[in-house]
């Protein structure tokens, strides 16, 4: 048990730190090597570790960055960070403009991809503008997280509770959408005051050569995009008015898309984030590992005891701004999600877990996958 315990501490130290001290191990490297250190203890079986890992999760969420990343590929990211950040308005008219872009389409278009996609493109060409950066990426990052708590496919984690809580698309959706939206305005104020009189670059960058210019997106295809845009819009149409397995609907879409005679699949699998699949993949397994000692049981059990219900949302909603502030907000839903056993309505837990870790994830630069 006691080297089982250390694995776990040393896990989501890297979860919390970014690396493990001493080695250069990522987040990643460090679930993965956890998962294979569980087994190799014996801390569970190999089947164990094998039905540890959430299969329907998982399928969902590839097959929701598929969708997401046919964006990408369709030149789409590209094109709308070039006609958003190139418009001739006023600083805090473009930042608003972000803002709102980035908000709304991390509620549909998983939040990673679109943050991965476009922080590089608005980097350049800020900079090329003579605009100081930071306010805009922070700006778009920051509604990113926020904007992406609004919808049970806006992030990695939603979607894990979404699997695991069984929660619907329209009834989180009601709770969350609200707070969502009203968090963007907040973002851009709270940006323009501190920002306010540091808009422009000392010197003005030039053309981008020498000044972290992004590489040339692909060019746009209004063909594929709307060929993205179609598949994203029945996929959610499926979410919210069929039965059917959402890993399903997501997976089927992906398919779809990476059938093409334009675009090579290489290519749109080359935008998954297959570092975040192994993250999740391995710390199913650390965390089966860690529940087979029955130690996080016990500890669930006695903070009920002492009033502390995980299962009671206000509460659920604190402990996820922490312990997201700790780890990251996809480790701290993995660690929490199974213990919690909602015996009403599910969805006022996914929207506590859900507001609470990405609207606390803004505090620090490591509570997000967003924002590093």
């Amino acid at each position: 048990m006691e080297l089982t315990l250390v694995i776990f501490f040393l896990v989501y130290l890297a979860m919390g730190l970014g690396s493990l001290p001493f080695f250069r191990v990522g987040r990643t490297g460090a679930a993965v090597i956890g998962g294979m250190a569980m087994l190799t203890i014996g801390s569970i079986t190999p089947r164990q570790a094998w039905n540890a890992i959430d299969y329907s999760t998982m399928g969902m969420l590839f097959g929701l960055m598929v969708v997401s990343a046919a964006f990408v590929v369709s030149g789409f990211y590209g094109w709308l960070a070039s006609k958003a950040a190139s418009s001739n308005v006023s600083e805090r008219a473009l930042l608003a403009i972000l803002i709102v872009v980035g908000g709304v389409m991390a509620a549909f278009l998983t939040n990673d991809v679109v943050a991965v996609s476009m922080c590089p493109l608005l980097l350049s060409i800020t900079l090329a503008r003579g605009l100081n950066p930071v306010p805009f990426l922070l700006g778009f990052c920051f509604a990113a997280n926020t904007g992406a708590a609004g919808t049970i496919i806006g992030s990695p984690q939603n979607i894990i509770a979404a699997q695991k809580l069984n929660l619907s698309f329209a009834g989180m959706s009601a709770i969350t959408a609200i707070p969502a939206l009203m968090s963007l305005p907040v973002i851009w104020l709270v940006i323009t005051f501190l920002y306010r009189n540091r808009w422009k670059l000392a010197a003005p960058a030039g053309s981008g050569e020498d000044a972290g210019q992004a590489p040339a997106p692909p060019p746009f295809s209004l063909g594929e995009t709307l060929k993205a845009a179609f598949t994203a819009i029945i996929v959610v149409f499926a979410f919210i008015f069929s039965d059917w397995p959402r890993e399903t609907v997501a997976l089927t879409a992906a398919g779809f898309l990476l059938l093409s005679r334009r675009i090579s699949s290489k290519s749109l699998l080359h935008e998954v984030d297959g570092e975040l699949i192994l993250l999740i993949m391995g710390l199913f397994i650390v965390n089966a590992g860690l529940a087979a000692t029955g130690l996080p049981q016990h500890l669930v059990t006695g903070l009920a005891a002492e009033g502390i219900d995980l299962n009671n949302p206000p509460i659920l909603f604190l402990i996820s701004s922490v312990i997201s502030d700790l780890v990251g907000n996809n480790p701290a839903v993995m660690m929490l999600v199974p213990y919690l056993h909602s015996e009403g309505d599910a969805n006022y837990l996914g929207a506590a877990l859900s507001l609470g870790t990405h609207f606390s994830s803004n505090l620090v630069v490591f509570g997000s996958d967003v924002l590093p």
